[in-house]
């Protein structure tokens, strides 16, 4: 079996291609040698296919004819968009999901990878959390529809392997940031929307208004080292259980540290007001990167405060386009 996956160059089909960690892989592919000899990678957006309309999603595979698929599309948005619309993130996700990996089943699609997120993990626990927890209890409630369809995913890889032998797999990333992110105010991660305020508040001169108390803890993983350990996923990882992407346990930093970092590389010198009216969101959700450092080792995340700065940057140099 393993000769015959690996007789012909791969095909990959990259789902959500146009965000922040598509962008990302395409960059690894493109720019760091990432692509071998023979392969095809198509990076598909959601201008070439809304992949929650199972027709349009059949034709996208129909086109491109995947060997491999790597699936990050999703409808996501901030903490306080995921507390308004539960319902509508939940039904939209299921069906992506189920579309996306059935589709790939009925094609013969050898490997999908596809990309989980640690809000899936249970509210109430015990840290640091690892990959055999997920499912051990409810997510947080204030994105609990997101949370559940996004651990479908997990149950539905485990099944078309009991059925079909299918080799679908996932990586759990911890909070993802970089160029290409949605940097909006209202909808963006947390990140992302705290750089665009800083922005803004550097330029008007006015105060950066930081909704909670910037006490919540975070693993923040940068795009482009997420993007080269997917692609490692896609290559050479072959367990059907997920595999938790993240820096470890003591790179993580509190928000108020994250908004600290993002002033010194904005150079912004006025005044950081942390609103304690608005929610926190879950104080920490700390996760175990173990079973990924039994297999990497040596991989090297990019350190936190040179990852703000360079994504900090790109958003200043490509404040036009990017999204806002």
């Amino acid at each position: 079996m393993g000769s015959e996956i690996k007789a012909g160059p791969m095909r990959v089909l990259v789902t959500g291609g146009s965000g922040l960690v598509g962008k990302a892989i395409e960059h690894v592919v493109q720019q760091e040698c990432g692509k071998r000899e023979g392969e095809e990678w198509i990076f598909l957006s959601s201008k070439d296919a809304d992949l929650v309309d199972l027709g349009q999603t059949r034709a996208a595979f129909e086109k491109h004819r995947p060997t491999h698929v790597i699936h990050l599309a999703a409808k996501v948005g901030g903490l306080y968009l995921h507390m308004r619309e539960n319902l509508h993130f939940l039904r939209d996700n299921i069906k992506i999901n189920d579309n996306v990996l059935q589709t790939a089943h009925e094609m013969g699609v050898t490997k999908v990878v596809s990309c989980l997120s640690s809000c899936i993990f249970p509210d109430k626990t015990t840290y640091p959390i690892d990959e055999t927890m997920i499912h051990n209890g409810p997510p947080h409630d204030s994105n609990f529809g997101y949370s559940h369809a996004k651990r479908m995913i997990d149950v539905q890889n485990r099944a078309y392997f009991q059925q079909y032998g299918r080799l679908y797999t996932a990586v759990i990333p911890t909070n993802v940031f970089g160029p290409h992110d949605n940097f909006s105010i209202e909808n963006g991660h947390v990140l992302s929307a705290l750089i665009n305020k800083t922005y803004k508040a550097k330029k008007e001169g006015t105060p950066v208004n930081v909704c909670g108390s910037g006490a919540p803890r975070r693993q923040f993983i940068y795009s482009l080292d997420l993007g080269r350990l997917i692609i490692w996923v896609l290559r050479e990882y072959e367990e059907i259980d997920p595999v938790i992407t993240s820096v470890g346990e003591e790179d993580e930093v509190s928000i108020k540290e994250a908004v600290d970092m993002i002033a010194q590389a904005l150079d912004f010198k006025g005044e950081i007001h942390f609103d304690t009216s608005l929610s926190d969101g879950q104080l920490k959700k700390t996760a175990s990167n173990a079973k990924l450092r039994r297999y990497l080792p040596d991989f090297t995340f990019t350190p936190l405060k040179e990852a703000i700065k360079m994504t900090c940057d790109w958003f200043v140099a490509n404040y036009n386009i990017a999204r806002t």
